[in-house]
């Protein structure tokens, strides 16, 4: 299969901290060619307290989605999320892409990327209550129903790497920036393009 590439798609449940650790990898990775954080497409509006994305109207979402403008789509909490097609393209000619993926949507991106690697992003309960609850979108009665249904298992058989996100950003980081380095250097043919590398 030549330079294949992987996409690595970050899960894990509310309040684990997905974005602050994509966050943190794409500071370390800031204008790498061969790696690629991906903005996903979502239909609800952009408030600055949310991911980075970009917003599609539902009607927008559905017309993309028709003319195969995703690779992935799938649907959460009354809304619709969608990985562009443009990415497939990227991790087949040797690019390591970053998505902020979803567990039920799995088998979606297995199907759509030739290899792909799943980063389980775990807290403990109390953890991500104190998130939950700073974010201010809920009562504190829905977040502890929402913890009590609440797996942070991945089902299926994936390559899964777990990372633990209870403590300092910088430990959980660090571990990242790792996977997406051994991405990288997996690649058949790969050189050492890793960022701060001798």
């Amino acid at each position: 299969m030549g330079n294949a590439g992987r996409i690595i798609v970050v899960v894990g449940p509310s309040g684990a901290g997905k974005d602050s650790l994509i966050g943190y990898a794409a500071k370390t990775f800031d204008n790498h060619p061969d790696v690629r954080f991906v903005q996903r497409v979502i239909t609800r509006p952009c408030d600055g307290a949310t991911e980075d994305h970009r917003t599609m109207t539902p009607q927008a979402f559905a017309a993309a989605r028709k003319a195969g403008g995703f690779a992935v789509h799938w649907s959460a909490h009354g809304l619709e999320y969608g990985i562009p097609d443009e990415h497939r393209a990227f991790v087949a000619s040797g690019g390591i892409a970053v998505a902020n993926g979803s567990r039920p949507a799995l088998p979606l991106f297995r199907d759509a990327f030739a290899a792909m690697t799943v980063v389980n992003v775990t807290a403990r309960p109390e953890i991500r209550a104190v998130r939950l609850e700073a974010r201010g979108r809920e009562t504190r009665e829905d977040i502890r129903e929402r913890l009590a249904r609440s797996t942070m298992k991945v089902h299926g058989d994936f390559d899964v790497i777990d990372i633990d996100n209870s403590g300092a950003l910088e430990d959980a980081g660090m571990r990242f920036v790792r996977v997406i380095t051994e991405s990288l250097a997996g690649r058949t043919g790969a050189g050492n393009s890793v960022p701060g590398s001798a």
